[in-house]
């Protein structure tokens, strides 16, 4: 049996990283380094993002990202890669899906410089698609795992706390598609099973949430770093992220991508609407009441979603959720992880009673 562990070539985590950019990009070329900046990092961030190139005279070019992680936007980079020998993101998940996805088509490597901790995406060989509008497109597999994953945990701390939670919505999803894949045997996108460490990680990922995720909330909400949020920003980075990696993906995320189909969810960030998949999986897989209480708890105590109206579909009819239960047991999708087969019907039914569960535990 082929397993696989997959992971960035490092992972780095410390106080202060944006203004050392330079440093780290000169283990990956000297050409010249072509950034991939969220808008509105650029503007709060500019000068910290630049001053370490042209305190040591490396060349770059900046470019904002545009909004979707889309091919357009992808090929809209590409064409002003010039003579760059490096990619490196910053800012967000689909800003950072997108320097992954540009890095590959152009062969170069890439770093990866999220500004919050909200999602398992950073430390990935994997960038999601979507359309210009906004609608998951599909999963672009890559050949490897970023080069340099680099947190500056000072920034993180200052990020908006509803970036923070959302990586605790992805994050929490780990543990359970995890134990999915294990009972399924399901092969990962990296084409292999599940090995011992990966489904640890995922493990821990999950009793590190509920240990700490409220305390980091709290940190965040005052701007500051505490020992609680750097152990959160580790595990919905790293932990989660080669917990997923390695393990694989079930129903909470096939549900994402089945959400993304109605209009009401575009608002809501990817964790937040994992984290209300994760709870329609909790629901397909019939668990326990007591963990299933736990679950919801949790998700109160630090801002997730536990209905359908707080994820932009509170008026959903029982077709729009047939709908999302469509695309999300698609022929591509991640549901036939599941150690059971689930229908359109049956997701539409958990997504519904999700929402019940919601109002009465």
């Amino acid at each position: 049996m082929r397993k696989v562990l997959c992971s960035p070539g490092s992972y780095v985590q410390q106080e202060g990283a944006m203004g050392k950019l330079a440093g780290e990009y000169a283990a990956l070329g000297a050409k010249g380094a072509h950034l991939i900046v969220d808008p509105v990092i650029d503007g709060l961030y500019h000068d910290d993002i630049v001053a370490s190139f042209e305190h040591d005279g490396i060349p770059y070019e900046l470019m904002e990202f545009g909004g979707e992680c889309s091919m357009e936007e992808i090929d809209r980079h590409r064409a002003r890669l010039g003579g760059s020998d490096a990619v490196i993101g910053i800012g967000g998940g689909k800003t950072l899906d997108t320097a992954k996805a540009v890095a590959h088509f152009a062969h170069l490597p890439v770093m990866i410089v999220p500004t919050a901790a909200s999602s398992d995406a950073p430390c990935s060989r994997l960038s999601v698609l979507y359309t210009p509008e906004g609608v998951f497109d599909r999963y672009l597999p890559l050949p490897a795992n970023p080069n340099v994953v680099l947190m500056d945990t000072d920034v993180i701390a200052k990020a908006p706390v509803r970036f923070l939670v959302s990586g605790l919505g992805d994050a929490f999803a780990t543990y359970y598609e995890a134990a999915a894949c294990v009972q399924s045997n399901a092969v990962t996108m990296t084409g292999g099973h599940a090995t011992m460490a990966a489904f640890a990680l995922a493990r821990l990922c999950r009793d590190t949430l509920l240990e700490d995720g409220v305390k980091a909330v709290a940190a965040v909400k005052a701007g500051v770093r505490t020992a609680a949020l750097e152990k959160i920003i580790e595990a919905n980075t790293l932990l989660s992220g080669l917990g997923f990696e390695s393990s694989g993906l079930a129903a909470a995320h096939a549900i994402h991508d089945g959400m993304t189909a109605l209009e009401g969810t575009h608002s809501m960030l990817h964790g937040e609407k994992v984290a209300f998949g994760t709870l329609a999986q909790l629901v397909l897989e019939d668990r326990p009441l007591e963990e299933t209480r736990q679950v919801y708890d949790f998700f109160r105590s630090v801002g997730l979603p536990t209905s359908l109206e707080q994820i932009g579909i509170g008026q959903a009819s029982e077709e729009d959720l047939l709908q999302v239960g469509e695309h999300a047991c698609g022929p591509d999708e991640t549901m036939g992880n599941m150690p059971f087969d689930v229908t359109p019907a049956d997701v539409a039914h958990a997504l519904r009673a999700a929402d019940q569960l919601g109002k009465q535990l």
